[in-house]
């Protein structure tokens, strides 16, 4: 990864230890991969998330989904809701290729699970989205199914962040925005545990912007303010750790992802889609499981402050991360969206 990101700014959020690579991907077996589409009016793409390097229908991951503002069009999140586990990747695209994102996930997991559908049950495809329609050609819909196979093929421990992937025509405070990601070390019983974040950015009003506490978005002129005006945007965050966590713990982990939300600038606005996933590598259910009773180790509830607080860093530094990684870029109708980076200088952060 050639990019800077927030950190080579000088900018750290939080006191917490990051993890070797300060990505997702520090959890142990998550690897993510991309499909780029930009050309012209075509300014869209595939991001998935592949949660461990096993068959994750028959090692399904304890999992929970929390919507803060529910203007948004996920699928998969009602039975992670009920049953609590992820049993597919994770894909992220626009907001119209959702059900091309879909079939193409359920043909992934029919090619190498002969069962479902047959002698067993069917799949859960999860797949999310935010709208990239003012850089992208939406109505198109050029997200074909092979460009989510490529993702999952070109997934990796080390990605790019920024206008690539599903990121690629997303926007952030009036910037441009994308894919970011960051992770944040937990010490448990003496043991070094992960927590990591990746996050698709498109929200946000750009005079409401906090830059690590700092009113960025008011230090930039208003001459020089974006045509986004609304918070009309969504976000999607996706939240791995490896520390052992019951479904209902997993839950009150992720609910911090507005946190970081809330200091970046967010208020949560009606036409802003706002979900966050999250899943343990620790705890897996097995799908054809003999025992009528099965063991799960949980964290201890007094300690969970500090997964909390990994969560709230690691999430605002991704956000920081999808915007300062990401180009400026021109999509549909020769819409710009500029690169935070051409106003790091006015911002005056040294």
């Amino acid at each position: 990864m050639g990019f800077k990101r927030i950190q080579d700014y000088g900018v750290k959020i939080g006191n917490l230890k990051c993890g070797k690579n300060n990505l997702i991907t520090d959890v142990k077996g998550v690897k993510v991969g991309h499909t780029t589409l930009n050309n012209g009016d075509i300014t869209t793409g595939v991001t998935t998330i592949i949660p461990h390097e096993g068959n994750i229908f028959k090692e399904k991951l304890v999992t929970a989904s929390h919507v803060i503002n529910g203007f948004g069009k996920t699928i998969g999140t009602i039975q992670i809701e009920e049953l609590g586990t992820l049993e597919t990747p994770i894909v992220l695209t626009n907001t119209l290729s959702v059900g091309t994102a879909s079939d193409a996930l359920v043909d992934y997991m029919l090619s190498f699970n002969e069962d479902i559908g047959v002698s067993t049950g069917t799949v859960n495809p999860v797949v999310c989205e935010c709208n990239d329609g003012y850089l992208n050609d939406i109505r198109g819909r050029h997200i074909k199914k092979e460009h989510v196979f490529d993702s999952i093929r070109n997934a990796d421990t080390m990605f790019e962040e920024g206008a690539v992937g599903a990121g690629t025509g997303m926007w952030c405070y009036g910037f441009k925005g994308g894919i970011g990601s960051s992770s944040r070390i937990v010490e448990l019983d003496g043991r070094e545990y992960t927590v990591g974040t990746l996050v698709l950015s498109n929200f946000g009003i750009k005079k409401n912007f906090v830059l690590n506490g700092i009113k960025a978005g008011q230090i930039i002129s208003d001459e020089e303010a974006a045509i986004i005006e609304e918070e009309k945007g969504s976000i999607i965050m996706i939240i791995a750790t490896d520390i052992p966590l019951s479904y209902r713990q997993l839950k009150r982990v992720i609910k911090r992802s507005s946190v970081a939300l809330a200091r970046t600038g967010s208020f949560s606005g009606n036409g802003s889609g706002e979900v966050a996933i999250g899943f343990t590598t620790s705890n897996r259910i097995n799908h054809y499981e003999e025992r009528d009773i099965v063991d799960m180790k949980i964290i201890n509830e007094n300690m969970i402050d500090k997964v909390f607080l990994g969560v709230a860093d690691a999430c605002e530094e991704a956000i920081l991360n999808s915007m300062i990684c990401a180009d400026t870029t021109c999509g549909r109708d020769g819409h710009t969206l500029k690169s935070l980076v051409e106003y790091w200088d006015k911002l005056d952060l040294k």
